[in-house]
C-alpha cells in the first residue's frame, strides 16, 4: 500500500505539478524577463597592465610592430589585437579599483579601433579586399567592446560618467564605420 502511495506522490510531484505551473503561468499572460544575451566574443589574454613597472617596454615593443607593419589589412589585424587586449586590461584594472587608468586605457584601445575601418577602405583602394569573416569578427569585438562599456557604466562610480559617455560614443561611433564598410 505504501509503495502504491509513493509512487502516486513522485507521479504528481515529478510530471502533473511542473505540467500544472506550465499551464498557469502561460495561461496568466505573465512573461519571464531574461537578461540581454551577451555578445560571445573572447578577448585575449592582456598580459602586463599598465600599473606594472614594464608596462613601457610592452608599449615600445607594440609601437616598432605598429611601426614594421606595413600592410593595411595586418595593421588592422594588429589594432584588433592591440585594441581587445586593452578592453581586457580596462577591466582587469577596474576590478582592481583602479578606475581612472580603466578609462584611459579603454579608450586608447577604442582609438586603435577607430583607424581601422580607415585601413580597409585604404586596403581595398589599393586593391587587398579583407574577408567578409574579418570584418564580421570587427563588429563582434565592437559589439563586446560595447557591452564592457555599459558594464563599466553600471559598476564604476558616479564621477566617472561623463568619461564613460564619451568612451559609449567613441564605440557607437567606430560601429557606424564598420557598417559602412565597403
Amino acid at each position: 500500500m505504501m509503495k502504491i502511495v509513493r509512487a502516486i506522490l513522485v507521479f504528481l510531484v515529478i510530471i502533473i505539478f511542473p505540467a500544472m505551473v506550465y499551464f498557469v503561468m502561460e495561461s496568466s499572460g505573465a512573461s519571464v524577463i531574461t537578461p540581454q544575451e551577451k555578445v560571445v566574443y573572447d578577448l585575449p589574454y592582456p598580459g602586463i597592465l599598465p600599473d606594472h613597472p614594464l608596462y613601457t617596454f610592452k608599449i615600445v615593443r607594440d609601437r616598432i610592430s605598429e611601426f614594421l607593419t606595413r600592410d593595411n589589412y595586418k595593421k588592422a589585424q594588429l589594432y584588433l589585437l592591440y585594441s581587445d587586449k586593452r578592453a581586457a586590461m580596462a577591466m582587469n584594472l577596474a576590478k582592481k579599483g583602479k578606475n581612472q587608468p580603466a578609462i584611459s586605457t579603454f579608450s586608447k584601445g577604442e582609438k586603435y579601433f577607430l583607424n581601422i575601418p580607415t585601413l580597409l577602405t585604404n586596403a581595398k583602394t589599393q586593391g587587398a579586399q579583407a574577408p567578409s569573416s574579418f570584418v564580421e569578427t570587427l563588429k563582434l569585438s565592437n559589439a563586446k567592446h560595447g557591452e564592457l562599456i555599459l558594464d563599466l557604466i553600471k559598476t564604476l562610480p558616479e564621477g566617472f560618467q561623463p568619461e564613460l559617455e564619451e568612451l559609449r560614443k567613441l564605440n557607437l561611433e567606430i560601429k557606424n564605420a564598420l557598417e559602412r564598410l565597403p
